[in-house]
């Protein structure tokens, strides 16, 4: 059986899928990346599957674990904890710590290209139709999730049953996350307060910033080497993954999150190439569900810009944003079980019995 491809957070082929028959669902190289997609980005037939493999179920840069304080271990002994007290208070999760088995959420989506009259690529000035759609999402505390996401007749699932992450696209089929099983950054948007007070509280204290009108404290969390080598492979190196929460000084809300990561590339024999990709998104329409306050909407933004030594016109920037809103959301659902987060059979095949913490690096 052929390895099992990545749960890349980068644009898709659109051709794979027919060009490798039974192939499909397997794994894709860096290499066959390389040949295949850098012009993919600026092709705008493909515009609904970049948007769904760019923004559809990106994951956190960091994992959520086990021995992370919980809130009422927490002490003022750091800017950074002062500022999630502050967040707790404001949401009120206090209540939910030890009480919560599992969350439900359903909500709209909006997706769209964006011009970019400035960039260098051949997208300047092309933008796609916006395309509509709707998720459903499960999960339960800590590390298990399962999202159901429908924009434009494609569905994409991802999902986590505590040991794995995984993806399903309609072209590439089912395929295995590295680096280690990590929150879908959905539910970090405002959804999870709990997740988000674990996640932030040994963050680095940045000081303070006005975004969006709104003056803020500014934490930062960082993906460590280790972490960023197993997501890498022999011909792609990810060199940084990094994510800022802006935390409301009036209300303590999280009220913005901005992440990067940076790959290079490079097969032998060519020059390296580097990929950034920045994500943006405002957190608001905050609202109480069972006493917590739960944001119910925002915008994201995506900015991918490519850059090199033989890009000869210069970088080449893609943009992407989509607005989402929460219609529907609870606390402890009466007959969620582990059994929903069961991973599909050919991940399970593929690792059989294997905690994926991680079986090799080309695995990636």
């Amino acid at each position: 059986m052929g390895r099992l491809a990545p749960l890349s957070e980068e644009p898709v082929n659109q051709e794979d899928d027919s060009a490798n028959g039974s192939k499909k669902g397997r794994g894709l190289t860096w290499r066959n990346w390389i040949k295949t997609h850098l012009s993919l980005v600026f092709n705008k037939k493909s515009d609904l599957r970049i948007l769904l493999s760019v923004l559809g179920c990106p994951l956190f840069p960091i994992p959520l674990h086990p021995k992370q304080p919980t809130i009422s271990e927490l002490e003022v002994s750091s800017s950074a904890q002062y500022i999630i007290q502050h967040f707790t208070a404001a949401t009120g999760c206090r209540k939910l710590e030890g009480t919560v088995k599992n969350i439900f959420a359903t909500g709209k989506v909006s997706m769209a290209m964006v011009d970019d009259p400035g960039s260098g690529g051949s997208a300047a000035g092309a933008t796609g139709e916006s395309q509509k759609g709707c998720f459903v999402m499960w999960q339960m505390v800590p590390n298990k999730w399962l999202i159901e996401l429908v924009v434009g007749g494609h569905k994409v699932v991802a999902g986590s049953d505590g040991k794995m992450a995984w993806r399903h696209t309609p072209w590439l089929g089912a395929h295995a996350a590295r680096g280690g099983v990590r929150p879908l950054r959905r539910a970090l948007q405002g959804l999870d307060p709990l997740a988000i007070a674990a996640v932030f509280s040994p963050a680095q204290y940045l000081g303070e910033k006005r975004i969006s009108g709104v003056d803020c404290f500014v934490l930062k969390l960082s993906a460590d080497q280790t972490d960023l080598a197993e997501r890498g492979d022999n011909t792609a190196e990810m060199i940084k993954h990094v994510i800022f929460g802006y935390f409301s000084q009036r209300s303590g809300l999280l009220v913005y999150l901005e992440d990067s990561y940076l790959n290079r590339i490079q097969s032998p024999g060519t020059h390296p190439m580097y990929w950034e990709t920045t994500m943006s998104t405002r957190i608001e329409d905050y609202r109480t569900v069972e006493g917590v306050m739960i944001a119910h909407a925002g915008q994201s933004s995506v900015i991918i810009t490519r850059f090199g030594d033989n890009m000869k016109a210069g970088p080449a920037v893609t943009r992407m944003e989509e607005t989402w809103a929460i219609d529907d959301l609870a606390f402890n659902v009466p007959g969620l079980s582990i059994d929903c987060f069961i991973p599909p059979n050919e991940v399970q095949g593929e690792y059989p019995g294997e905690d994926l913490a991680w079986r090799s690096p080309l695995d990636d």
